[in-house]
């Protein structure tokens, strides 16, 4: 079995979920009803000339506090309030891209082929890098209970295994691609759970209640005593973009400051939230990257011919 017959029916609820979340996907003026300036629209601007909207998906609980200091610096370099949205889910995100809702956003790398493969103006610029030396790109690792006695991927046949989301590059397309080269269909093989959140599927799978195995970011994995992980896979790296629809000088504003930046160079500029322990734990610097350094995720898209890589 490929992912085009495994996603039929993700796809089918993707869009169904698409069709509902555009309003969960709104900025908070637009939740209060209030519509953008139709100026500000024309020129391209997810709320007014005056605000970045910054999206992202819910990878963990602790997503918003990860990208504070980042959205402070673009503050503090563009003089514009930089407005924090998490969306519902990562099909939401997809949606908002579409739509126009995100000004600036953290994508995963199977989110933005997916959301451009559907009309998105959205440009990739960078990547974030953990430690000095190190290029774009993290893991997707393969986890079990930490007492569990399951050695390699091919022993999931039968298990209930938790994923992250249909659309999450680490934690749903590289696990699923994976699992059919061993000969294991993630979808009648396992019994799927979507966990919503890179941590929640390593809580579960280490609880090894509702899931027995699972699948979550390195990060997220190596941070549980509760887990073990018995396979990895290199993915690239997630992307900074800016939308395509802002006003030229802005974007390349935008590129200069987040393209290939330190958080020296974030502590430099006055962002004090940076200088902290927890966000040296998950940022060193950014790594420039193009469109281009996706054409992996897009070669497994053709050679599983997976329906939610498509247009």
């Amino acid at each position: 079995m490929n992912l085009r017959a495994l996603t039929a029916p993700l796809a089918l609820a993707g869009a169904a979920l698409l069709a509902l979340s555009i309003a969960g996907c709104s900025s908070s003026a637009d939740a209060t009803g209030s519509a953008p300036d139709s100026a500000d629209a024309a020129a391209g601007f997810a709320v007014d000339e005056n605000t970045l909207v910054f999206g992202v998906v819910p990878d963990s609980a602790d997503t918003e506090t990860n990208y504070q200091p980042l959205m402070d610096y673009i503050a503090a370099e563009t003089g514009k309030t930089v407005e924090y949205h998490e969306s519902t889910d990562y099909a939401a995100l997809i949606e908002a891209a579409i739509a126009g809702k995100i000004d600036v956003a953290s994508f995963s790398g199977f989110t933005y082929v997916t959301a451009t493969n559907n009309g998105a103006k959205i440009t990739p610029i960078s990547s974030i890098v953990t430690a000095e030396g190190q290029e774009p790109g993290y893991y997707s690792e393969a986890i079990v209970p930490a007492a569990s006695s399951i050695t390699s991927i091919e022993q999931f046949k039968g298990l209930k295994v938790c994923f992250v989301d249909p659309s999450s590059t680490s934690g749903y397309l590289f696990p699923s691609y994976n699992l059919l080269q061993v000969g294991i269909d993630p979808e009648t093989d396992v019994t799927p759970v979507f966990a919503g959140k890179h941590d929640v599927s390593v809580q579960k799978t280490g609880e090894g209640v509702e899931c027995e195995a699972g699948f979550a970011e390195d990060s997220e994995a190596e941070a549980s005593d509760k887990v073990k992980v018995i396979a990895k896979t290199m993915v690239p790296g997630a992307p900074i973009v800016v939308s395509d629809t802002l006003p030229d000088d802005l974007k390349a504003q935008l590129t200069d400051i987040l393209g290939e930046i330190t958080i020296d160079d974030i502590i430099a500029a006055g962002v004090d939230s940076a200088d902290t322990e927890g966000f040296r734990d998950v940022f060193y610097a950014t790594k420039p990257v193009d469109d281009a350094y996706y054409d992996l995720i897009r070669d497994i898209c053709k050679e599983t011919n997976a329906t939610q890589c498509q247009g």
